[in-house]
């Protein structure tokens, strides 16, 4: 039996699809039974519970062979993080009573360091309250999601594909969600010890993301960086409440100025499988 959060997510969800294709057992904490009804059809053993709440969290793992964590995303955080400081207590709280035989934990790049991250303070503060855990850990550092990109499959349509990443020929770290559920399952069905920290994704440049859109969609797409000035707008306009867009745009900040980025020493690297173009064209197809 493996312990699979956020399973209605991405990843959460790969990972669940592999663990049962392996014909492995899984439990999923959930905070709605109803809405996540096609997995218990699947055999997927739902407990009703989410990230605030310890107990549950600890019922979720008393018995498993090994579990899945993550933060929940949040992209307006209020300044300094209680939310993801809260969980963050909740999950030590759960594991200090209930510790499973492994952990494996989905971070981010740039969690190693210790200021400038935006959004991704909250993994490096997931890590920081993990990283003294008596049992094996593996942290999961993910470069940015492929996924994060189909926007461009209709926004693109007149040819430019609006990115905050610049210059647009630098490459970041990428991966698709799929690679990462892989190593998830992977790393929860082997055996290992210790404390282990991957770096998993692609170095992929936003004009190459461009050029993988506009293969699936048919037509010539160039990547266009978003002025500094305008990327509240932008967030904005994209969803994100007037005046909450200070931790994306931070992250964003240390992306471009690669102070957040792959190549940390004493990590492990792992590629994706999966190119931006596989992505592309999958949600494409619908």
């Amino acid at each position: 039996m493996f312990l699979v959060t956020g399973i209605t997510g991405h990843v959460g969800g790969a990972t669940a699809r592999g663990l049962l294709a392996k014909g492995r057992e899984v439990r999923a904490l959930v905070r709605d039974l109803h809405k996540s009804a096609a997995w218990a059809e699947k055999g997927v053993e739902l407990v009703k519970g989410d990230w605030n709440d310890a107990p549950s969290i600890a019922e979720a793992l008393k018995g498993v062979e090994g579990a899945y964590i993550m933060m929940p995303p949040t992209q307006t955080p209020s300044p300094g993080f209680p939310e993801a400081k809260a969980v963050v207590a909740n999950y030590v709280q759960a594991l200090q009573q209930s510790a499973p035989p492994k952990l494996v934990v989905l971070s981010s790049f740039g969690s190693e360091k210790p200021s400038g991250l935006g959004l991704i303070t909250a993994t490096r503060l997931l890590e920081q309250g993990l990283k003294d855990m008596p049992f094996p850990v593996a942290f999961v550092r993910a470069g940015g999601f492929f996924e994060n990109f189909t926007y461009g499959l209709q926004a693109a349509q007149g040819g430019t594909l609006p990115v905050f990443y610049a210059p647009t020929d630098r490459k970041v770290g990428q991966i698709a969600t799929a690679d990462i559920g892989a190593l998830v399952v992977e790393l929860l069905t082997t055996d290992w010890n210790g404390q282990r920290v991957l770096e998993l994704g692609t170095p992929v440049s936003m004009d190459e993301i461009a050029q993988a859109i506009g293969e699936v969609l048919g037509r010539e797409v160039k990547a266009q960086p978003v002025p500094r000035e305008a990327w509240a707008g932008a967030l904005e306009y994209m969803g994100l409440p007037k005046g909450s867009t200070w931790a994306y745009e931070e992250m964003l900040e240390g992306v471009n100025s690669g102070w957040i980025d792959f190549g940390v020493e004493g990590t492990e690297k792992r590629a994706g499988t999966i190119t931006a173009k596989d992505v592309f064209a999958r949600a494409k197809q619908g």
